[in-house]
């Protein structure tokens, strides 16, 4: 005999998993086990996104490698957009928004110095002027304008610039802030390989796959590619505003203890041991843009490997092996721009999360009828 569900009108712009939830309410639903694959920015920021905004489950991390060790922890985590050719540019604005907007949160919170997150004013500059003008993203940073012809004079090898003060997460702080703020919630951090996400399917119910480059090997996407990024931690406190060519080639981003000094962008590039030739360049451009970079101090050279792809991949998917089925969410394929959007696309990662969890509910109640 079925027992009778007591029938409460649904709101019309109620989800589906809200729609399950009020069906089933009352029924004791085993909680949803979700596996989250990728420990830096992206696979961090999408599990306690889903642990902060799925009631009813369990969220551990699973990955080989964690801060400081991370392609995210050579990242300078400054939120200026990166395009991604083949995301709908509504899209991308939305993602950043959150992001600025979730990030400002932290900013102007007790927490803003552990996490690592911190408020940069500073200008970028053009040797040739641009065609947008100005960017998608303009009205979500603070104060964007055209930089005076006073300004410019700092930099008589360009034409024009724009001055504005956006938000910079500095690594690893952000990341063991990530960390902690999961394990507050109840979620779990595991160190292992995974080298197939049906090793998981006994144990997990939903597989959120954020590994990033990991993704050409893990899913088989041969989209994803390495654009090789090398780039300098310098001391130099007494630089504080951020300067960043155009092309985005050349930039100086001050963190709370180190500056960034970049870079390069090399496409399909593996090598992940730094060229001093390399460095030797990097540095010279960065003085070129500011003089005073030539007194700074304890110099490291870091490499990593940015997940490149033509659209990052937010995407849910059901894979068939035999009579099996396993439910993934993909949330990969940041390139250099992941702390730009991270939080936007942890929260369309999450919400397809919902979806899946709303999709089990449903197929276990019919198994019990």
């Amino acid at each position: 005999m079925v027992a009778s569900v007591a029938w409460k009108p649904l709101v019309g712009s109620a989800t589906l998993s809200e729609r399950v939830r009020i069906l089933l309410k009352g029924k004791n639903m085993a909680k949803a086990k979700i596996a989250v694959i990728g420990a830096g920015l992206i696979g961090l920021s999408t599990a306690v996104c889903i642990s902060e905004s799925v009631s009813d489950c369990s969220v551990t991390v699973i990955a080989d490698r964690f801060t400081p060790n991370t392609t995210s922890d050579v990242a300078a985590g400054m939120l200026i957009p990166h395009i991604y050719p083949d995301t709908p540019v509504h899209q991308q604005k939305q993602w950043f928004k959150e992001t600025f907007d979730y990030l400002s949160v932290i900013c102007n919170s007790s927490e803003a110095s552990e996490a690592g997150i911190h408020l940069v004013s500073g200008w970028q500059i053009f040797k040739t002027i641009p065609e947008e003008k100005p960017p998608f993203w303009s009205d979500v940073v603070l104060g964007f304008r055209s930089m005076t012809e006073q300004e410019m004079k700092k930099f008589p090898q360009h034409k024009c610039g724009q001055a504005f003060t956006t938000l910079k997460c500095d690594c690893p702080p952000y990341l063991l802030w990530l960390e902690k703020r999961l394990k507050r919630n109840g979620g779990q951090v595991h160190a292992r390989k995974i080298k197939d996400l049906w090793e998981l399917r006994s144990d997990y119910d939903i597989i959120v796959n954020c590994s990033g480059i990991g993704s050409r090997k893990l899913v088989g996407d041969l989209e994803i590619h390495p654009v090789r990024g090398q780039v300098l931690k310098v001391k130099a406190p007494w630089v504080t505003h951020f300067i960043r060519d155009g092309d985005g080639l050349t930039y100086i981003y001050p963190g709370m203890h180190n500056i960034t000094l970049g870079g390069t962008r090399q496409k399909g590039n593996w090598k992940l041991s730094p060229d001093p030739s390399t460095s030797k360049d990097i540095f010279g451009r960065c003085c070129a843009l500011e003089p005073s970079l030539q007194a700074a101090q304890d110099i490291k050279v870091r490499v990593g490997l940015r997940p490149s792809r033509s659209a990052v991949r937010v995407q849910k998917e059901i894979l068939v092996r035999g009579s099996g089925k396993l439910l993934v969410v993909h949330n990969y394929g940041h390139g250099g721009g992941g702390f730009s959007v991270h939080q936007g696309t942890a929260k369309e990662a999450t919400q397809l999360v919902k979806e899946c969890i709303a999709a089990l509910e449903m197929s276990r109640h019919k198994a019990k009828l």
